[in-house]
């Protein structure tokens, strides 16, 4: 049997796209069960234990189908943070001019801990703080979530403070309309695909700086 080590990128977007069918089955039975169980309440007849064990069953196949996918989905968030890294940092340090960057960046603070995907920084010339956040498929409150890692970075981080702040969104597969919003909000995007991280945002993009 496999390893994770020896899962390629192909291999672990596979198994969630089964996952994810597995799980929409999963649902369409739900869905028939409680169709069934309205059928015969209104006839007023009560389910039988069969009904209720296959009910019990059921449920406890979506619980166990979600927890696998969104397990899934971090680890080929992390895995394509990883491969990509190489270019992630040399587009930080030559695009952004960053002097320091550090991946998987945890902190704790009163009791609150937070994690940055890839977190950013120089104090020379150009004093500022670059805050990326990846994902294996980018949705709509990806862009919500980035923004509020870069509008309290300093309460987490506070040695950060007087820096310029800005942030980049970036993932494997985008919901639709999602790069645009991100763009719109004033947050870089970036796709992760082959091994290598590459900007999307337009020629002439204007981020938010905080």
């Amino acid at each position: 049997m496999s390893t994770a080590a020896d899962l390629s990128w192909d291999d672990i977007k596979l198994m969630i796209a089964q996952l994810a069918e597995q799980s929409k089955e999963t649902g369409r039975r739900m869905q028939e069960t409680d169709q069934l169980i309205r059928e015969l309440r209104e006839s007023g007849k009560e389910t039988d234990q069969r009904l209720e064990r296959y009910i019990q069953e059921t449920s406890r196949e979506v619980r166990e189908l979600k927890k696998q996918i969104g397990g899934l989905g971090d680890k080929l968030g992390y895995f394509a943070e990883g491969m990509a890294l190489p270019t992630m940092e040399k587009l930080l340090r030559r695009r952004f001019k960053m002097e320091n960057v550090s991946p998987r960046h945890r902190v704790r603070r009163d009791d609150h801990e937070r994690e940055y995907d890839v977190l950013a920084w120089a104090n020379g010339k150009v004093n500022r703080v670059v805050v990326v956040e990846v994902k294996s498929r980018v949705k709509r409150d990806a862009i919500e979530q980035l923004i509020d890692q870069v509008e309290t970075l300093f309460a987490f981080i506070p040695e950060l403070k007087g820096k310029e702040r800005i942030g980049i969104l970036a993932g494997i597969d985008w919901d639709v309309g999602v790069m645009e919003e991100a763009q719109a909000a004033g947050l870089y995007t970036a796709t992760i695909h082959d091994e290598m991280f590459a900007l999307t945002t337009p020629k002439g993009f204007k981020p938010r700086v905080w």
